[in-house]
């Protein structure tokens, strides 16, 4: 059960998160959730299916909540400051370590991450990286990926629409 456990909490970690937003311009702030018609989700693996975003000039806080093909969903929060600052967090007993940034150019906002765990080949380090914007019309958040872990890369490209309350 542990080690069910630890490979969806990794699965749900190579598609996390960044953030993009010019508070002014446009505000990633409020609850997306995934758009499963756009965004091309993996069979059997976790995927990122809603975020809330609370976007401050200075810093980023989000509730993740990641789920399975069963719909058993597992959330977590973090928070990170957009100066590059390192933050350390823990989620289901596995260090992770973030920086964010965010861009002046577009807004988009980079997140790199190292989540580490333990696997039947010992201690192993998944690093991603994340960049999250608006779309040009605003109507989706968008979030690019890169998770690389033992010697092995994914890509993709998910899509939230706003929830509306």
């Amino acid at each position: 059960m542990k080690t069910k456990t630890i490979l969806i909490i990794i699965s749900m970690l190579l598609f996390l998160p960044a953030f993009r937003g010019i508070a002014q311009k446009t505000d990633m702030s409020g609850e997306w959730k995934l758009n499963k018609e756009k965004s091309i989700i993996t069979d059997n693996q976790l995927f990122l299916a809603g975020i809330t975003i609370q976007l401050k000039t200075d810093s980023i806080l989000t509730t993740r909540v990641y789920q399975n093909g069963n719909g058993e969903e597992y959330p977590f929060d973090e928070k990170l400051s957009l100066d590059g600052k390192e933050c350390k967090i823990s989620i289901y007993d596995m260090p992770r370590t973030s920086t964010a940034t965010r861009s002046d150019a577009d807004g988009s906002i980079n997140i790199k991450s190292t989540t580490s765990f333990t696997s039947g080949n010992g201690q192993e380090d998944m690093n991603a990286n994340e960049t999250w914007k608006l779309d040009n019309e605003g109507q989706f958040l968008v979030l690019q990926f890169t998770n690389k872990m033992s010697g092995n890369e994914s890509t993709g490209t998910y899509y939230f629409n706003k929830t509306i309350k």
